[in-house]
């Protein structure tokens, strides 16, 4: 009897320590994750996206904007009619073209073959569907085609300025997310914050009438206000594409910028894409060849190198070249003109004029390796502008005192020195900006709900002298006037600028027969209004930029002239 009683007792204290093991395990190590998995029964949650800001032009106009757009989805135990019937009365409403029978039968086996899947209840059917087709949809009344309300991003010009603007896609949580431009670089600002929603319900998944309802609301993203002119833009975007047509080009690129302060007044390139429907395009077209895309500079490099020597004291403009009388020796290598035309006893100035690489080899050796490097840097040449775009590039200069004799001699007209056309357009502004460097800058202020933010102007340190940039803006002023594209100058218009011609590296040598041609300038000369670069890569009516980037220059520049209220001067 004892033993029993004894077993007995050691029966009920296991069983009393099985038992606070057990609600130990339950309600101490699972206690928060049951609490979670409970409050999921009795309490319905959701996110609440926040709208998107908007990326607007200088006079407040849309460049980028978000609306309203609509997920297609189907609840697979609802459906009443035949998948058939319902796939070929969607199909016609969600093609782009339903006159395209290849793209309608598509569709419609697409469509089908999500209807008739097995092992699940609810099916997207296409997302980012706009309000009115939507109401088409709705009109059929279809049981079991249900819409859940999504934010689309729409840009009003559609292609233009597309690599300035970037595109919302999806991250890997299937949020959206800015990618490259505008929308990449100021993603974070743009998006807002998400708000949160909870809400107590019964079993049944039904709202408890007095039950406790929880609400974060979400914060709209900012609006960003830039400082892009719309009829700026919209120019460059025609006659950048009219002039690759025109001679034959296979890309180009055209940016303007207010050279006082670095504000980007307008940036197009072609080919270009449209971002509200990036998925389209290849994937080579997303980057900005404004900013990711380097190249060998060519003339338009001169300036700068004959600006660095003029601050250096090293040459005057009326400075005599004492080898320009023909093709010039540098190591094992031989230097001469574009034209192979030689004009003796050249003063500098003549030098810009006639573009005359010897006359640069003379500059050039006058400055030395060393100290054209400091210039150089002070330009930004070799350094990221920082400009507030996503995906700047920045090809670097060669280390300082290791440039051979070569390296030196080329770099006079451009040519083993790579720069993106940004930088060469940063570095040409000092000069237009009598001396003085700034940042290029296409957001003007931050726009919020009752409150803006300006971003000021980054006005950097002096690079030269106003006298050196005066000497080189005159230099330009006579290239521009009597240089090799003297027949596309506007007579009577106070512009300063400077052609470029430079052979493309291919293989460890530079090609004879594609070139990228250049114009940059700026106009009036003594106190400027705009600064523009145009390149084109590859033209095939003529190599020479004398002969494609500058008339093209000149094509935008005309309608500068009337728009900036720009007189001649007589």
């Amino acid at each position: 009897m004892l033993i029993r009683l004894r077993l007995i007792s050691i029966f009920f204290a296991f069983a009393y320590l099985v038992l606070v093991v057990r609600l130990f395990y339950w309600q101490i190590y699972k206690g928060k994750e049951l609490s979670v998995e409970a409050r999921g029964q009795y309490q319905a949650q959701w996110s609440i996206d926040a709208p998107r800001g908007d990326i607007l032009s200088s006079d407040g106009s849309w460049l980028a904007a978000s609306a309203d757009s609509w997920l297609i989805y189907a609840s697979l135990p609802d459906i009443k009619e035949p998948s058939k019937k319902i796939s070929e009365q969607l199909a016609p409403l969600l093609v782009e073209d339903p006159e395209d029978k290849d793209a309608l039968f598509t569709e419609i086996d697409r469509i089908y073959s999500l209807l008739t899947r097995d092992n699940v209840e609810w099916i997207p059917i296409k997302s980012k569907v706009t309000p009115e087709v939507k109401k088409h949809i709705e009109k059929l009344e279809i049981s079991g085609i249900g819409y859940e309300l999504q934010e689309a991003r729409i840009y009003p010009e559609a292609s233009t300025a597309a690599q300035l603007m970037g595109f919302v896609g999806k991250d890997e949580a299937g949020g959206d997310i800015g990618y490259f431009g505008l929308e990449g670089y100021y993603d974070v600002v743009l998006s807002g914050k998400p708000g949160f929603k909870a809400r107590e319900r019964d079993a049944s998944g039904i709202p408890i009438l007095l039950g406790t309802t929880r609400e974060i609301s979400a914060i709209k993203g900012v609006d960003l206000q830039t400082n892009i002119d719309k009829f700026i833009q919209l120019t460059l975007d025609k006659k950048l594409k009219e002039g690759i047509e025109r001679y034959g080009a296979s890309a180009g690129v055209a940016v303007v910028m207010n050279p006082k302060n670095g504000a980007i007044l307008g940036m197009g390139a072609y080919p270009s894409y449209d971002p509200s429907e990036y998925w389209e395009f290849g994937d080579e077209l997303f980057n900005n060849p404004v900013i990711s895309n380097s190249f060998e500079p060519g003339s338009v490099f001169k300036v700068i190198v004959m600006a660095s020597a003029l601050d250096a004291g090293v040459v005057k403009p009326d400075t005599i070249c004492n080898i320009c009388g023909g093709a010039v020796k540098v190591d094992k290598y031989t230097i001469e003109t574009w034209n192979q035309q030689y004009y003796p006893n050249s003063t500098l100035t003549d030098v810009i004029v006639h573009s005359d690489n010897v006359g640069m080899v003379f500059t050039s050796r006058r400055i030395g390796a060393d100290i054209l490097f400091d210039y150089l840097e002070n330009f930004g040449i070799g350094k990221p502008t920082g400009i507030d775009l996503q995906g700047e590039a920045n090809p670097g200069l060669r280390d300082k005192g290791k440039w051979s004799s070569v390296d030196l001699a080329t770099a006079g007209f451009g040519q083993g020195v790579a720069v993106t056309p940004i930088q060469l357009l940063t570095a040409v502004s000092v000069i237009a900006n009598k001396g003085v460097k700034v940042t290029p800058q296409v957001v003007d202020k931050l726009v919020g709900d009752g409150w803006e933010e300006d971003i000021k102007p980054v006005i950097g340190k002096r690079v030269i002298s106003q006298r050196s940039a005066e000497q080189i803006t005159t230099m330009m002023v006579e290239a521009a006037k009597n240089g090799e594209s003297k027949w596309t100058h506007a007579r009577g218009f106070r512009v300063a600028g400077k052609t470029g011609t430079a052979q493309i590296p291919i293989e460890g040598h530079y090609d004879e027969d594609k070139t990228i041609a250049s114009f940059v300038g700026f106009a009036p000369y003594d106190n400027p209004k705009f600064l523009m670069l145009v390149t084109l890569r590859q033209p095939t009516t003529s190599p020479w930029a004398s002969e494609t980037a500058a008339p093209l220059w000149y094509s935008i520049a005309k309608d500068f002239f009337e728009y900036f209220q720009i007189q001649p001067e007589k």
